[in-house]
Order: C-alpha cells, then sequence, then structure tokens
C-alpha cells in the first residue's frame, strides 16, 4: 500500500483507450476515476437538446448565459461502472453518439466552457488519489500531477476502435465517416486556442496502436510503481 495519494494525468488522442487504462487504474489503485471526456460531451448534449449545436452552427452567447445550469456528476451504477449524469439524468448512452461526440470537439474549444469544466475538475482532484483522462489534463488541470501519461494511436485504428464500440451498442455507422470524424477531431483538438491537445514534458508517451489493453495496464502500472518508489525516497 502506498503512503502517500498521488494525482494521475492520462491524456491523449481521441479513441486511445484513455478511459479504458484510467479505469483499470483506478480500480486497481482504489482511486476515483473522473472522465473529463464525459463533462464536455455532456455540455455538448446539453447544447444539442437546446438547438445552440447544429451541423453547421453553434450558437456560444446562448452556451455562455446557461454554462451555470450545467450540473455534471458521476455514479456508480450497480455493475460497479461510473455513469454521467447531466443535471440529475443519467445520460451515458446519450454522451456515446457520434453527435455528441463532435459536438464535444467543438465546445471543447471555447474558453468559457473550458474555465468552467477545469474549475470542476480541479476541486474534485484536491484531495488526490484521482485518475482523470482527457486532453489537457497534465498541462492544464493537474500540472502538478505525479504521473502523467500520454497515449496515441494511428487514427485508422482509432476509428475502427470507435466503429466496433458503436456496432456494439446497436449502431450502425459507416466507418469512412467515424474516421473522418476522428481525423477532424485531431484538428480541432490539437490546433485549437484554448488548452490545445499536446504532450505534457514530463509525460510518458505510449503508442497502443498493437498493444493490447492488459499490457497497457501493467505498463501503466509499472510506471505508477516507479514513480511512487522515486517518491518515497526523496
Amino acid at each position: 500500500m502506498q503512503s502517500k495519494n498521488i494525482n494521475i494525468a492520462v491524456d491523449g488522442f481521441s479513441s486511445c483507450g484513455k478511459s479504458t487504462i484510467a479505469k483499470g487504474l483506478a480500480r486497481q489503485l482504489g482511486y476515483t476515476y473522473i472522465d473529463s471526456g464525459a463533462m464536455y460531451r455532456s455540455v455538448a448534449l446539453f447544447a444539442i437538446r437546446n438547438g445552440w449545436i447544429t451541423d453547421s452552427e453553434m450558437d456560444e452567447e446562448h452556451l455562455r448565459q446557461h454554462i451555470g445550469d450545467i450540473r455534471i456528476t458521476f455514479k456508480t451504477n450497480s455493475h460497479g461502472e461510473q455513469e454521467t449524469y447531466l443535471n440529475g439524468e443519467n445520460v451515458e448512452r446519450e454522451i456515446r453518439t457520434l453527435d455528441a461526440a463532435n459536438g464535444a470537439s467543438r465546445v471543447s474549444t471555447l474558453g468559457f466552457v473550458r474555465k468552467a469544466l477545469v474549475a470542476q475538475q480541479q476541486v474534485l482532484g484536491k484531495e488526490k488519489g484521482v485518475v482523470m483522462d482527457g486532453r489537457d489534463i497534465g498541462t492544464v488541470v493537474f500540472p502538478d500531477a505525479e504521473l502523467k501519461l500520454f497515449l496515441t494511436a494511428s487514427p485508422e485504428v482509432r476509428a475502427q476502435r470507435r466503429f466496433d464500440e458503436m456496432k456494439a451498442r446497436g449502431e450502425n455507422p459507416s466507418f469512412d465517416d467515424v474516421l473522418t470524424n476522428v481525423k477532424e477531431r485531431d484538428q480541432r483538438d490539437t490546433t485549437r486556442v484554448e488548452s490545445p491537445l499536446r504532450k505534457a514534458d514530463d509525460a510518458l508517451e505510449l503508442d497502443n496502436s498493437h498493444i493490447g489493453i492488459e499490457e497497457q495496464l501493467q505498463w501503466a502500472l509499472g510506471m505508477f510503481n516507479k514513480i511512487t518508489t522515486e517518491n518515497e525516497q526523496d
């Protein structure tokens, strides 16, 4: 058992399996898992439902006026899985659609959205013992996180993963549409003005294009053990 809890930041491109690794780490270590991506997807869903996001337009002003009305919480279901709640409503399934994913990438470019959610995230991590995944966790949300991981994989591999997930949920997506969405999100995420996706200078990078989940988790646990052992020796 470690004598002192730390915060762990898991960043990377979309569909890199960040949440899978983050959840696995939290489960193994007894830490709290926070899905920051689900928070942005929830904001997008809120905006979509209110007609503020369409295929071609986004009503930033209305979203700005109502950003304070959005309350995002997490609860563990009877199967031990964490689910996302938007203003008290379970929206776990709704936020996993392609529309919500695309909307999340769009609202995440807005400074006032990022400011509101980062503030919530930093409060959640104040007591340590948190694993959070996203795109700016190690650079903006937890710049002092003791362990930072950065995951990457080829766009084609990531598109196939998302395509398979959507099919498993009973959806009937086009692979080409999914691949296009992945590439568009990469472009937006890496070029946005507000907190662009980038690897923190002190992050440990893993290309998991051809690495299984268990092997990734063992690698991450190995990095955790290395960091915590070094910290205890200091």
